[in-house]
């Protein structure tokens, strides 16, 4: 039976030996990356919210490469970049900063859960919070440059929100409204807090005062948000929001099951696989106790999954659109193995699965974290050698006044420092209409006079075809991963 730890070390320690851990396993993963190529980011889109970052902490304003745009999908990640800039810290490290920050925060988030579920200061609510913040996709998120794991931190702690409180107020709206501001998408938090609403006790009066409360911490960080983007581009969310959802339109010509399956098969090469029947376990438990609220957040984590599968349905990047699904998920999966370890006490059969289950675990966190760090390296490999090898040419071998088509253009846009003609849509939201049309793509490059495309050229091949690249990366990691070089063509 688990009784409470009598020695006080384990909450005095507990924080410093989490945080020791959180450090360890990104050490790990930058380790990786830097016997592989060096540092950088695993996404050239992280490069999109450095040039912004850069752009404001200079006093330019709300530019990309010099030009007004609103392709930052994520503001209040962009504007947690600036002091890196502010400083002179190189922006993998700044970046790596927070999102170790974040992980920790996510850590003892899940601690205190487990700890009051387990109403113990024990070793199982650590454990339960190492594990979670052991999981790859996280780490990878943490050191990704990007939003995501502040996007998974800000829809769990909403969920802990609405668990104890069991209805909404001014807090929850605040969380609501604040995500907005991390992730357009964070908008369907709105799904939870109205089923704990629904369900919430209390007459009339109490039900409508709680969601005046609600709205008015909602409206008053969405609203202005709604304002930012209307400000910059006269349109309520960021071009790549439209931008995306124009550029993958032809995979929505697949059944809707296979969508809704390749957006979950990434998540499952990790620790979650191991953790679902704890999460099952902790829905048959709300189920049987008739506690409906509580599964207001599994069932935001069903219903993102299926409007990802409607209107985006893509997992590349190990499923980086659903990753913030991954904390409410793995904190499910902790508590119900954690509740499960305390019922099954008796017997033999029992104690072994108990330890069974727990060691593979365990066993699935490690091994996937081992292939996770080679697999954040290769990433990182491949926008260095890639995205920002082809950026920094067109720095060193063009004129100021060059006008380069491209698809990417994080990098571009922070290395390359010449006017960008975005062939995604994501700073030229005049492409979107066009994305898919090459052919009006070559007059639209002809239009605006673009000096050089810049792509790999299986993308745009009717844009390629016959041309003669003047820079071409050869770089070892991307081919050997499947793709191409990135090229550079005069145009």
């Amino acid at each position: 039976m688990i009784q409470p730890q009598g020695n006080r070390l384990i909450p005095r320690l507990g924080p410093i030996l989490l945080g020791a851990v959180v450090l360890l396993a990104l050490g790990l993963f930058a380790w990786a990356s830097l016997l592989l190529e060096g540092p950088g980011f695993p996404l050239d889109d992280a490069w999109i919210h450095q040039t912004y970052a850069r752009s404001l902490a200079q006093g330019e304003g709300w530019r990309f490469a010099g030009q007004p745009s609103n392709g930052s999908t994520s503001p209040l990640w962009t504007l947690l970049l600036i002091p890196g800039h502010l400083v002179g810290l190189a922006p993998s490290l700044w970046a790596g900063v927070v999102g170790a920050a974040l992980l920790l925060a996510l850590g003892l988030l899940v601690k205190d859960e487990l700890g009051r579920h387990l109403r113990t200061e024990s070793w199982l609510a650590w454990l339960g919070a190492a594990l979670v913040v052991l999981e790859w996709h996280l780490l990878w998120s943490a050191l990704s440059g990007m939003e995501t794991l502040a996007a998974g931190f800000l829809a769990l702690g909403l969920s802990i929100v609405l668990w104890r409180r069991r209805q909404v107020g001014l807090l929850a709206g605040v969380l609501v409204g604040a995500g907005v501001w991390i992730r357009p998408d964070l908008l369907t938090l709105l799904g939870p807090a109205a089923w704990v609403a629904l369900l919430s006790a209390g007459d009339r009066r109490q039900r409508t005062t709680a969601w005046l409360r609600f709205g008015l911490g909602m409206v008053a960080l969405a609203g202005p948000y709604l304002l930012f983007q209307f400000r910059l581009a006269g349109q309520p969310w960021p071009s790549t929001f439209y931008a995306k959802q124009a550029e993958y339109a032809e995979l929505l010509a697949l059944p809707l099951a296979n969508r809704w399956l390749g957006l979950w098969m990434p998540l499952l090469a990790g620790s979650l696989t191991a953790l679902t029947p704890g999460v099952m376990v902790w829905a048959y438990r709300r189920l049987q106790e008739r506690r409906w609220a509580d599964l207001a957040p599994l069932l935001w984590v069903e219903g993102y999954a299926l409007l990802f599968a409607l209107r985006l349905p893509v997992s590349y990047q190990h499923g980086r659109y659903l990753l913030p699904l991954l904390p409410v998920l793995l904190t499910l999966g902790v508590l119900g193995w954690a509740d499960l370890w305390q019922r099954w006490q008796a017997g033999r059969t029992a104690w072994i699965t108990q330890r069974v289950w727990a060691l593979t675990i365990l066993a699935t966190t490690l091994v996937f974290g081992w292939l996770g760090a080679n697999a954040f390296a290769t990433d990182v490999a491949i926008i260095e050698t890639e995205m920002v090898r082809g950026a920094r040419w067109i720095r060193a071998n063009t004129g100021p006044s060059a006008l380069v088509a491209a698809h990417d253009i994080g990098a571009l846009g922070y290395y390359g420092q010449r006017s960008i003609l975005d062939l995604a849509g994501l700073v030229s939201p005049e492409v979107i209409p066009i994305l898919r049309d090459q052919e009006a793509l070559s007059d639209l490059l002809d239009q605006r006079r673009a000096d050089y495309l810049m792509t790999f050229p299986g993308w745009y091949p009717a844009l390629t075809a016959g041309r003669v690249p003047a820079f071409q990366t050869e770089g070892r990691f991307s081919p050997a991963a499947g793709g191409e070089n990135m090229a550079i063509f005069p145009w």
